[in-house]
């Protein structure tokens, strides 16, 4: 019965209450590693079991952090935790019989799961009973019949009372009302269990007193006592004097709980001396049989075989005890008594079951070997052997089981993890009992492997070639770069950089930008082929873990020339007499004579700086021609008498692009008698002389003195030209690596005098192109062939490379005269090459 456990503690004797709170409160012990407490049933919720966290050795400001929590195998949470003292409360109503029966002790085992870092903990409470149930009977009121024959001393067996409770508090002995013909024996069973009978102590006397009533009061150990009470009522009957009597007081059997029904367990037997019906014997259950044996026995009442009637489970009853009685025929009936105890034998029909205490997911895939994944235990509800169970896993994954406390395993890992490889895991454990045959179960835990940034981006090519055409429009996108990064989330954004560079002592990041998100560079301005032909970029591709990890890849942008350079001349320079250049030629001159050589540069590359020269317009066209690709002009026949002194020619200049690009220049020619005579002004119209002799007298003296200075000084070079040819076999004039930094932008101009054989060549201006120059001036005083060749500026080699193709383009009688000598007009800023 159940009662308040309040009112029980009221009760109770002072020392006792003192007795239990000293239980309650101090009473803890370790045994096997495990912390015990010993409470009684029926305290009130919210009553302090004992201060975990003091007995494990925690501290109780952690124990919110660490999430410290407990689980019941039982499955039904009686107890909770105060983490904020940490104290181990009760939560639920706790009964001891409802618990446990009749079984001693009372043990609830916990689980202690705290985690960061993982521990686990046993703990067991014993639950001890208090005596909070009365002895109760089945049978309020029972009915005896008993013959008048029947002899003193003949024994009666009455049923026994229920009590719940268990130890001092269960049944402690019973008695019986007061009456002159019975008195009570109390037998005690070996497992401590009692058993009242009634014993015939003065003989019956029906005409007497055919009815006697009793009362049976069954007495427990408790304090306070409790006690319950049956009715029994004895009828006196006559005749059948010997009752029957069983061969065993008991009758024991030992059965495999895996019998199937309608299996013959055992046969019980008695005997009765009487003839006829009072002889005659019916077997039978007991009065007070429960319906659970009913249920799973049945007995054959002429033979007295017990038989299996339901499924014996070794689980739920290993032991079963009931009573059979043995009834004559005769009238009045007599009977007899006998105790059947039937043992179950536990087979191997309980599979392991898994159970995970604690499981840590996902876990990290820098995780260190040994690092602890999840708790886990298994039972089986079987005996022996067959309840002994081991744990295993699948040997294809990077964990192992290790043994930890009181029948647990710890799943640690065993290897390194690769999120990039294997993102998530699924461990097998098999849980295995030592039973013939052996049982086992299969679970399956699932583990994430959470990922950390040790894959750094990654470009698929270590460089990358971009041709972009000159002029590109500003803004568009050059090229994109892409680099992938196998981590997942902010670990593999990736976002892209240019790093700090210098072309022509600019920093990179002025020609170019990038995307940072997607890795699109695009131009800041167009380009020009003529400043610039190639340059690199570095980018950088970083992702955004922590701490970040980055890679390089270099970009190669090659800039391809477009044909936005028309040709420009550079002799005849136009610099000084406008778009006219005069030229004088001797009306003696033979067909093939060269008259002057056109030579023009194109700032282009390749085919868009190929030249071609073109005689547009002339003023006789079958007197001259100009070759297709030096430049030069020259007689296609002897002059005629009847040509005109004057003659133009404008010669048309292109380059092999697209669209092509040109240039005009005019050359205007005078045809003179004799190769001394004075140069007309050509800036006029052609006229006679009208100065006056005097003038012309000076100029004469002029001329003549000229001549003389100028035969000198080829005669001195010449000696030296050739002493100096023995060695190199040529002589040729050069300018190399000249440059104005005092004026870069200026165009570069050229003027060369044409009062007979050329004497030199005058340089205005600096560079046009912001490099190197070289000039070659190649001389043939001695031929009427004579040469000057200007070559493009660009590098050395370019230079060289030039030159050799325009050497090759001259005549076999051309011979090469070297000499140098620069000079600087420190006034006027003009350069001055001379021959």
């Amino acid at each position: 019965m159940a009662f308040d456990a309040g009112i029980m503690w009221n009760r109770l004797p002072a020392w006792q209450v003192l007795l239990w709170w000293h239980h309650f409160f101090l009473l803890w012990s370790t045994i096997d590693a495990q912390t015990r407490y010993t409470i009684p049933e029926e305290l009130k919720q919210g009553s302090v079991v004992g201060h975990l966290s003091k007995d494990l050795g925690l501290v109780v400001s952690e124990l919110y952090r660490r999430k410290l929590r407990i689980t019941s195998e039982s499955g039904k949470q009686y107890f909770s935790v105060d983490l904020g003292k940490g104290e181990l409360v009760v939560s639920e109503r706790i009964d001891r019989e409802e618990m446990c029966g009749q079984r001693v002790p009372c043990l609830l085992p916990l689980e202690v799961v705290i985690e960061n870092p993982l521990q686990l903990h046993r703990v067991e409470v014993e639950i001890q009973d208090i005596n909070d149930n009365s002895p109760s009977f089945t049978t309020k009121e029972r009915v005896l019949k008993i013959a008048e024959s029947i002899n003193p001393g003949a024994r009666f067996p009455l049923e026994s009372a229920l009590d719940p409770d268990v130890v001092s508090n269960t049944i402690r002995t019973y008695t019986i009302s007061k009456n002159d013909h019975f008195k009570l024996n109390v037998k005690n069973h070996k497992d401590g269990t009692k058993f009242p009978e009634l014993v015939l102590e003065k003989s019956l006397d029906r005409e007497r007193q055919s009815v006697h009533t009793l009362i049976l009061t069954a007495i427990d150990g408790g304090d306070p006592v409790r006690s319950g009470t049956s009715e029994i009522t004895v009828t006196v009957l006559d005749n059948n004097d010997n009752s029957p009597q069983f061969v065993r007081q008991v009758y024991e059997a030992n059965v495999s709980e895996s019998v199937s029904p309608g299996t013959e367990i055992l046969h019980v037997k008695a005997t009765d001396p009487d003839e006829g019906l009072n002889g005659e014997i019916e077997y039978f259950f007991g009065d007070q049989t429960t319906d659970l044996i009913i249920s799973l026995f049945d007995i054959e009442p002429s033979t007295g075989a017990i038989v299996v009637k339901g499924d014996l489970d070794y689980e739920n009853n290993s032991l079963h005890r009931f009573d059979v009685i043995a009834k004559d025929k005769g009238n009045p009936e007599r009977d007899g008594h006998c105790g059947v105890e039937i043992k179950i034998i536990d087979i191997n029909d309980n599979t392991p079951e898994i159970i995970v205490t604690s499981l840590t997911t996902p876990v990290a895939e820098d995780s260190a070997i040994g690092t602890v994944i999840a708790l886990l235990s298994a039972k089986d509800p079987d005996s022996g052997d067959n309840g002994k169970i081991k744990l295993s896993i699948s040997s294809n994954s990077p964990f192992k089981l290790n043994p930890s406390v009181s029948k647990h395993y710890a799943l640690v890992t065993n290897g390194p993890l690769d999120r990039e490889i294997n993102a998530q895991y699924s461990i097998q454990i098999i849980a295995a009992d030592s039973g013939k045959p052996s049982l086992s179960s299969k679970k399956t835990i699932t583990v994430d492997v959470l990922d950390v940034n040790d894959n750094p981006p990654f470009f698929p090519q270590p460089q990358y070639v971009v041709y972009v055409k000159e002029n590109y429009a500003p803004g568009k996108i050059l090229c994109s770069v892409s680099a992938t990064d196998s981590d997942m989330g902010a670990n593999a954004k990736i976002s892209y950089s240019i790093l700090d560079s210098k072309v022509q002592d600019v920093s990179v990041s002025s020609y170019v930008y990038i995307n940072a998100d997607n890795g699109s560079i695009y131009s800041m301005h167009s380009f020009d082929y003529e400043k610039l032909k190639v340059f690199q970029i570095r980018v950088q591709a970083k992702d955004q873990g922590s701490p970040s990890l980055r890679s390089n890849t270099t970009v190669n942008v090659f800039i391809l020339d477009q044909n936005d350079n028309a040709p420009t001349v550079i002799y005849p320079s136009s610099a000084v007499l406008g778009s006219l250049s005069h030229q004088r030629m001797p009306r003696s001159a033979k067909a093939g004579h060269l008259v002057t050589k056109v030579t023009a540069v194109d700032a282009d590359s390749g085919h868009n700086a190929w030249i071609s020269y073109k005689l547009k317009v002339a003023t006789d066209a079958s007197l001259f021609t100009v070759s297709l690709y030096t430049g030069e002009v020259r007689t296609k026949r002897a002059v005629y008498e009847q040509d005109d002194s004057s003659q133009t020619l404008i010669i048309e200049i292109n380059d092999d692009g697209e669209p092509v690009q040109s240039a005009t220049v005019t050359v205007s020619i005078l045809l003179e008698d004799g190769l001394h005579e004075p140069i007309l002004d050509l800036r006029k119209k052609s006229e006679p002389n009208k100065k006056s002799g005097r003038i012309t007298v000076y100029l004469i003296l002029s001329l003549a003195a000229v001549s003389v200075l100028s035969l000198v000084t080829f005669l001195i070079l010449a000696v030296r030209c050739i002493r100096s040819s023995r060695g190199n076999g040529s002589c040729c004039m050069r300018r190399s690596d000249f440059d104005d930094y005092k004026n870069p932008n200026r165009n570069l101009q050229i003027q060369l005098n044409s009062d007979g054989p050329i004497k030199y060549v005058e340089v205005l201006g600096g560079d046009m192109m912001s490099q190197s120059q070289s000039f070659r001036s190649c001389l043939s005083p001695m031929s009427e062939y004579s040469d000057f060749t200007f070559v493009k500026p660009s590098s050395t080699t370019d230079f060289k490379e030039m030159m050799n193709v325009l050497d090759a383009s001259l005549p076999d009688s051309t011979w090469t005269f070297e000499s140098q000598q620069v000079s600087r007009d420190q006034h006027n800023g003009q350069r001055h090459v001379s021959c």
